[in-house]
């Protein structure tokens, strides 16, 4: 029997998309997009179609694993169960409950995942993570200014006279904002696409700004200054909606536009023109996430975020300072599902650091790592270093549906099920506001496990099963509270599969901000750092003997073809190392492509292919990040575990590497 049932994209994107998938004798045969999702209307990506292959690989784990001897053995799951859960005991007792970490990210967003911390806040509070390697530095750089990090609803984009795609390729990542931007040029509106890579979305924009890796802080504060100097900033916003506007003034008082033009490598007269189109209102502004992936990163976007701001651009349609839609997720009551009342005891460790911080770890030492949702082998900065610190610890526990690089190095691997195989909600609080459900479409191949059921599974035989005895539907009516206040119903979302979330579709409308003062903040005065002229840790204005050694930046940007490390043991043709250079790397050093190259630097090396880069900016390198191990990865060879500026982001992109042929 073939029956095509909706359901919904869990990977960690954009788009969060609406599918129709078609299901044949109880097995996944096609993943097509549903036409009758608001936003996404009927298209995806390879990612999400990718997901197909995922589902129905032979490589899938269908049993528990032990590593016995440095060989994994297939084991029951109640030894497994047994083994784990008496080592949890053991821990606690002897140690207390912090000796155990929580690794985890978000490859994917179904709301059920968070049970995992529901979990370990149970079990007395362990060591969890902080921080974000993907966003954020950002997010804590638009808190500091607004109070928080929300953007316009899609359609907004219709109100608006000109667009800015400030890093951020669409084309790549966010394929239903590339769609209305074409819409957008039809009806005139002026696209402009800043970014140091000559990317798909900058094909279609009517100028492209190439600028130095890193330096977009310095851009912005060079289109301020022009604006201030042509007096073309709101002073009407200014005056009655924002904080510390002097402190602005006088930090640009102190460099000449000429010097930002020498340091971010873009012409002074199109910091000129970019200052008049802010003042053309309406201007919306759409960061991408690379650009906070620097030691500045949150220096940068509180600069665009003054920008926008100075030219009073925010609280108007059509405008905007567009990173991410918190309020997306604030829809729903996270504190039902995760419990966090019941943590007895906690401790944190960066999520850039934490190998580190495992092998530095005392009082307590860390005795057992759990990995959920990631491959930090693959994923986290300093693949060296995590590699020493997950080899050391005296359990791991990695909860998979496949080998990854990180499995391979665990004690016990958990087979798990993919999206297809239990029910969940998904939204992203990056671009839209509507949330999709996903029902449970097949069931999971050999003894696979959705993640509840192994929670619930150690919770009964470590004393608090009582907290887990909760069907499904049960746990995500707790999430839903809220929104039934509102008059949204999860069976109304079960049946309709999408409902629109209410949220603000104008962020700041109402000029009433998040802040302690309720106004846009450009100072320092409730303890946050002040704006600086900040630039990359690794680069010549702030280490020039390193840059003398390393003369590149290197850009780690992510794949076509897979989200993050997810996919690539699942394409047709084994992916190999793509190493692609700028032009002038090209010629400076004759190489040509296909070349065999070795890119390093003092944390590692990495060796690939050469692809010359048509317009990427001087002295760049992009390596697609996610690549595993066998396929010549991971680029984290070469990338820095330090923490952004506001300790809350990574510097992935704060990257010097040298490079040369290999004969």
């Amino acid at each position: 029997m073939v029956q095509i049932r909706q359901a919904a994209c869990p990977l960690n994107c954009w788009d969060s998309c609406g599918f129709n998938v078609t299901v044949e004798n109880n097995r996944v045969t096609q993943v097509e997009g549903d036409p009758s999702h608001p936003i996404t209307r009927g298209k995806i990506c390879g990612r999400g179609r990718m997901l197909e292959a995922r589902t129905n690989s032979s490589e899938r784990l269908l049993h528990p694993l032990k590593k016995i001897n440095g060989i994994f053995e297939q084991i029951s799951w109640e030894q497994a169960l047994d083994e784990i859960a008496a080592k949890l005991l053991e821990i606690k007792e002897a140690y207390g409950s912090t000796a155990v970490l929580h690794s985890h990210d978000y490859a994917n967003n179904g709301l059920l995942k968070s049970l995992d911390q529901r979990f370990f806040n149970c079990y007395g509070g362990v060591t969890e993570l902080y921080g974000s390697l993907c966003w954020g530095a950002g997010i804590e750089a638009q808190r500091w200014d607004f109070g928080d990090a929300y953007s316009h609803e899609p359609n907004d984009l219709n109100n608006s006279k000109n667009i800015i795609v400030w890093g951020r390729n669409v084309a790549r990542t966010n394929m239903h904002f590339y769609e209305k931007l074409v819409e957008a040029k039809k009806r005139g509106v002026k696209l402009i696409v800043i970014d140091p890579i000559f990317n798909a979305t900058a094909k279609i924009a009517d100028n492209y700004i190439s600028i130095k890796p890193g330096m977009d802080g310095l851009l912005a504060a060079g289109i301020i200054k022009e604006m201030l100097r042509l007096g073309l900033e709101d002073h009407a916003f200014i005056e009655q909606y924002t904080l510390g506007f002097e402190d602005i003034v006088q930090l640009l008082d102190s460099i000449t536009i000429e010097k930002l033009s020498e340091m971010t490598e873009v012409p002074c007269e199109v910091m000129t023109k970019l200052a008049r189109i802010y003042a053309d209102k309406p201007t919306s502004t759409f960061m991408g996430l690379g650009l906070q992936r620097y030691k500045n990163g949150g220096n940068t976007i509180r600069f665009i975020d003054a920008l926008v701001a100075v030219s009073g651009n925010i609280g108007m349609a059509g405008g905007g300072a567009n990173y991410a839609n918190l309020q997306v997720g604030q829809s729903f009551v996270f504190e039902e599902l995760t419990l966090p009342n019941r943590r007895q005891n906690s401790r944190q460790f960066s999520i850039m650091k934490q190998a580190e911080e495992v092998l530095n770890a005392i009082n307590p030492e860390i005795q057992m790592i759990v990995v959920t949702c990631g491959n930090p082998l693959t994923q986290v900065p300093d693949t060296k270093v995590v590699e020493e610190a997950f080899s050391k610890v005296a359990s791991l526990v990695v909860i998979e549906q496949f080998m990854t690089d990180t499995a391979k190095l665990a004690d016990y691997v958990l087979p798990t099920t993919t999206v297809f195989e239990e029910e969940d909600i998904y939204y992203s609080s990056m671009y839209h506001h509507y949330v999709n459900y996903g029902p449970q479409l097949v069931p999971a191949p050999g003894e696979a496990k959705a993640d509840l059921w192994i929670w619930t599974e150690l919770a009964n035989r470590l004393g608090f099963g009582a907290d887990f005895d909760f069907t499904r539907k049960q746990f995500l009516k707790m999430a839903f509270q809220a929104l039934e206040i509102k008059g949204l119903s999860l069976e109304t979302l079960i049946e309709k599969h999408t409902l629109e979330l209410p949220v603000k579709a104008i962020p700041w409308q109402d000029r009433k901000f998040k802040t302690p003062t309720g106004k846009v903040e450009f100072t320092a005065q409730y303890g946050q750092k002040p704006l600086t002229l900040a630039v990359p840790e690794e680069s010549k204005w702030a280490n020039p003997q390193l840059a003398e050694k390393y003369p590149y930046s290197l850009l780690t940007i992510h794949p076509m073809r897979s989200n993050h490390s997810q996919n690539y043991h699942l394409f047709a043709t084994a992916p190999k190392v793509k190493v692609e250079v700028a032009p002038n790397i090209a010629d400076r050093l004759g190489l040509q492509k296909d070349d065999l190259v070795r890119v390093w630097n003092d944390r590692g090396e990495v060796k690939g292919f050469i692809v010359i880069a048509a317009s990427a900016h001087p002295d760049t390198i992009n390596i697609d990040e996610g690549i595993w191990r066998q396929f010549g990865g991971s680029i984290n060879n070469l990338t820095s575990s330090r923490s952004s500026d506001n300790g809350l982001g990574s510097t992935l992109y704060d990257c010097l590497v040298n490079l040369e042929r290999i004969n």
